[in-house]
């Protein structure tokens, strides 16, 4: 019921002093239908009122329903006005309305009272009569349609009346009649969800419960508080039904349902009971979408969203062990698709919390023990810790009996216990396990309808183990089985479904077992097809596509088959954008490092394109693999003097957000998790946003390769002050690839070396080395000399042999040596034959009296070096030296003084030296020398840290500088 605050009645200033005011209840929009039901009085004189004069001014009324009425008069003297006809003719229409109108309201008020049928029936009947006098366009017509519809609605919910649908469709026109911002058109929004809200409860038809939350968005923010509308709109059958109703609504993934989903969450502010559900609900429906689509920016608002859940339900709360147990799971789905650690640690201490908080008894005990029991096998799967894998199993054990025959999830534990199963028996040979498993998963597949949402996930581990048992039996109806099930999965999912990558992954698998077996070259095509098209598939994480690349090499090098170098071009470029969504160089460096044994693909993918005869491929995958980090960290600070002249505008764009993603760089290493993952999803967005203007700058002409992996071209110009000799040590072959000033490259095999021999080569240095350093000066280094001669004879010799004879390179000419792998543990410039010339006139020269070398980590380094030379004129050096650290750091260093002296006098006069030294030396002054000089000599200590490479360091004074100082995580460093 609307109240509506007016006064009609028109008195003679002649007429009694006396003025009686009423306040009447009305349906009716705009102007007043009839009188109303008069449900306030308030006597007052003319004076009092024109008194006023022509300033507004407000009557309070007796409270109605707990509301206090008011209304604001302007009071005025009124003059008799012409065309009497026309007026007494409007009027007598209107008294028409008003007396059908007032008989109505009469009618509907007895069948309020009395609950007669008759009554409720005449009331609309009257109502109608009006409607049918108000066609549209006129004045009245909204008023007369809320009359009707709000009669019949309550018919409605007295069971008297049963067309809810009609009633619907006359609020819903009463309010395309009220205009946006007209005063009443709150009122109106009121009444339509009202209709909505009973239409729903008898019909539950999901649109209505969805259509009335959008109108209560648009209505909350325009209600007064303290009106009525506003106590009836917020109270337990107003907005909190609609809340309520919409939280119980089933997910729904679709961008219709997570707009509804946004919609009821802005129902609930921060101190709503109901937030935490409808961020909960929210988040179930963003996650669905993401494992539909693999879209990462629904994960990582799944789990702002349920944090916010969880901080807003404490310690005692009844549902905190829900929220937690939700948050857990959004990690764990992350961990699965970005694979970050941090991720998996949380996740497994929030299911031991719920866990705790779900006792023996406990209704959701058994999700809470098959939750744990999944990420621990997640943590085994990492680490390879022997308790995690049968903490694991024991968990999925007593879950499964907490869901006996007939529990509607017994499926689910059925196939998770048979996961954690297949594991053990996968990485620790437990061989009594493998039956046990595909029982399981079997009775799991019986469990499942056709359209079971996750069919497609058992179908795949049953076939995976299908083909592990067909390893050992070589049964075939076991593979055949296997391949038929990966097939059947494949045909149920959408082409973008992430688990389609699951499906290929064990297709291929499949197809492979039985190449092994059969020797078919058809299945190992097939093999290697599906293993191209789950490393290549698009909503899949990239851990898991690296993964299976990963796969794709090893097993393209075991068979010697075609598309290995392909393979290997896949996986570096998946690495590379994988890398490039962690914000800082240590988890750049975690994220590259957690895939076992994959150190060596450089130098192994280089080996495969030497051995197909594309020596520029060689050359330029070797380059793409190593010096990854130096490579991105160089991205943020692009020299961009070309890009300027052709696009300002992109230029400046570039620039900005280069300076963002710099800034942003290590910010997401907090240790608190929420701020972790904003600063995350932030550093993402902001590398979307990069590679948006990238894509825009790749479009204008000569910017087609602007930051993509430089092609052989670009790298060829390292050379072009002398050759570049890249040594390629590979678990395939060990060779040498000469890049000359100009021409072609040049292959040098050095067959006599191979991977375990350059091991041996390295180690026996490292111990020479250590021998010599105790000898006095007159002693015979006899272990140098003879490894020097192998280092010559078996690698260097060859190589100068192509630099004297083919490339006519001229003596003590620059050459530039570019070690891989152990290579880079060699003093190859050492190279030395300790022979005598054949006509006994001399010694045979060694390397360094036939060329000047110099060693470089990567063809792009020297590049980039050149480049930023030609900007920093002129030059300047600094000598750091620090013999005496603080008492602790290390052993004194009493050479220090003398090597800076010395390398003081090499460098050029035209040069601008500087030393710094002693109590200066600091870890503050060396970056500040770091950040204002060209070039920069060390004499100090240095250690290096295995375990963490980025924490190796140079002892200074006070501090350390770190390699992580150096490139730049706490330093712009140059």
């Amino acid at each position: 019921m609307r109240l509506d605050n007016r006064s009609s009645p028109c008195r003679s200033l002649d007429a009694s002093p006396k003025l009686s005011i009423e306040i009447r209840a009305s349906f009716e929009f705009d102007r007043m239908l009839g009188n109303g039901e008069v449900v306030g009085k308030l006597e007052t004189s003319w004076n009092a009122l024109l008194n006023h004069a022509n300033e507004p001014f407000d009557i309070s009324f007796p409270p109605v329903d707990g509301v206090h009425p008011s209304l604001t008069l302007k009071a005025a003297v009124l003059h008799h006005c012409d065309n009497q006809e026309s007026a007494l003719l409007d009027s007598i229409v209107e008294c028409e309305i008003a007396r059908v109108t007032d008989v109505g309201h009469e009618r509907f008020a007895t069948y309020v009272t009395c609950k007669t049928v008759s009554h409720l029936n005449d009331a609309i009947q009257h109502f109608q009569l009006v409607l049918d006098q108000c066609p549209v366009g006129h004045p009245d017509r909204a008023g007369a349609l809320t009359n009707v519809a709000w009669a019949c609605l309550e018919g409605y919910i007295r069971k008297d009346f049963q067309d809810i649908d009609s009633i619907t469709c006359l609020f819903q026109e009463a309010l395309t009649l009220c205009p946006q911002d007209h005063l009443n058109h709150p009122l109106y929004l009121y009444h339509l969800t009202e209709a909505l809200n009973w239409r729903y409860d008898y019909q539950h038809a999901t649109t209505d419960i969805c259509e009335s939350a959008q109108l209560y968005c648009k209505l909350l923010p325009v209600c007064q508080e303290g009106t009525y509308l506003c106590s009836v709109a917020t109270r337990k059958n107003g907005v909190d039904y609609v809340i309520r109703e919409c939280n119980k609504l089933p997910t729904d993934a679709s961008n219709e349902g997570i707009h509804i989903r946004r919609v009821v969450l802005e129902l609930c502010p921060l101190d709503n009971q109901h937030r935490p559900k409808a961020l909960d609900k929210l988040a179930w429906a963003l996650i669905s979408r993401f494992e539909q689509r693999g879209s990462t920016d629904d994960l990582d608002e799944c789990i702002q969203h349920r944090r916010e859940a969880v901080s807003l339900c404490s310690e005692g709360h009844s549902e905190r062990d829900t929220y937690l147990n939700n948050l857990a799971y959004s990690l764990r789905s992350r961990l699965h698709h970005q694979g970050n650690y941090d991720d998996l640690k949380e996740a497994i201490s929030l299911y031991e919390e719920t866990l705790r908080l779900r006792p023996v008894g406990h209704k959701y005990r058994d999700v809470s023990l098959g939750n744990l029991g999944g990420t621990l096998l997640s943590r085994f799967n990492q680490q390879g810790d022997v308790n995690d894998i049968n903490k694991a199993i024991s968990l999925h054990r007593e879950a499964l009996t907490l869901r006996p025959p007939g529990n509607p999830s017994r499926d689910r534990t059925l196939n998770n216990l048979a996961n954690a199963l297949q594991t053990r028996f996968e990485e620790l040979d437990v061989s009594e396990d493998l039956n046990e498993v595909i029982d399981l998963y079997r009775d799991s597949l019986q469990l499942k309808q056709h359209d079971h949402p996750y069919r497609h996930r058992t179908l795949s581990n049953l076939s995976s183990a299908l083909s592990f048992r067909f390893t050992q039996t070589q049964k075939n109806e076991d593979v055949e089985e296997a391949i038929r099930l990966s097939q059947e999965s494949l045909e149920v999912l959408p082409s973008l479904h992430p688990d389609r990558s699951s499906s290929y992954e064990w297709l291929w698998e499949a197809y492979l077992c039985r190449y092994r077996v059969q020797g078919k070259s058809a299945d190992l095509l097939l093999a290697v097809e599906n293993l191209g098209l789950a490393s290549r598939h698009p909503t899949q994480g990239f851990p898991k596509r690296i993964k299976n690349s990963i796969h794709w090499v090893r097993k393209s090098e075991r068979y010697q088959h075609d598309s290995a170098l392909e393979a290997y071009q896949v996986c570096l470029d998946l690495f590379d954008s994988h890398v490039m969504t962690r914000s800082s160089i240590i988890s750049r460096r975690e994220a590259a490092t957690a895939f076992g044994g994959t150190q060596s693909l450089p130098v192994d993918a280089a080996s495969c394109a030497i051995r197909h005869d594309d020596l520029r491929r060689a050359v330029e995958l070797l380059e793409q693999g190593r010096g990854q980090q130096w490579s991105l960290a160089s991205r943020f600070r692009t020299p961009l003097e070309d890009l300027q002249l052709a696009s300002p505008e992109l230029a400046d764009k570039l620039s900005e957000v280069n300076k963002h993603l710099s800034d942003a760089q290590g910010s997401a290493g907090s240790t608190d998790r929420a701020a972790a993952d904003r600063a995350a999803t932030h550093y993402r967005r902001l590398q979307e946003q990069w590679g948006a203007v990238i894509a825009d700058i790749r479009n204008l002409k000569g910017f087609s390769r602007f930051l993509l992996p430089p092609s052989y071209e670009d790298l060829q110009v390292a050379a072009r002050h002398g050759p570049v000799i890249i040594f390629v040590a590979s678990q395939f072959s060990c060779s040498a690839i000469i890049v000359p000033t100009s021409g072609e490259l040049h292959n040098v095999p050095l067959p006599s070396i191979t991977l375990t021999e350059l091991k041996n080569l390295k180690d026996r240095f490292t111990r020479a080395i250590r021998e010599a350093s105790r000898m006095s000066p007159g002693e015979l280094r006899t272990d140098l000399i003879v490894l020097s001669r192998t280092i010559w004879d078996e690698i260097m010799l060859p190589i100068v042999n192509i630099l004297e004879h083919v490339l006519k390179l001229k003596r003590l000419s620059r050459i530039w040596l570019c070690p891989t792998a152990d290579f880079t543990s060699i003093p190859l410039h050492a190279a030395h034959p300790f022979l005598t010339k054949p006509d006994r006139s001399g010694k045979e020269p060694c390397l360094e009296d036939l060329y000047v070398c110099s060693y470089i980590p990567t063809l792009s380094a020297l590049v980039r070096s050149r480049q930023m030379m030609k900007k920093r004129v002129p030059s300047s050096f600094v000598a750091i030296g620090q013999g005496q650290p603080l008492t602790g750091k290390s052993k004194e260093l009493l050479a220090v003084d003398s090597e800076i002296e010395l390398v003081r006098t090499l460098v050029p006069a035209t040069v601008s030296r500087t030393t710094i030294s002693g109590d200066a030396a600091t870890r503050a002054g060396a970056l500040q020398a770091f950040e204002e000089n060209t070039w920069v000599h060390l004499a100090c200590h240095g250690k290096q840290d295995h375990e963490q490479p980025y924490n190796s360091h140079f002892v200074m004074k006070d501090e350390p500088i770190t390699l992580l100082d150096i490139m730049g995580e706490r330093h712009s460093s140059r």
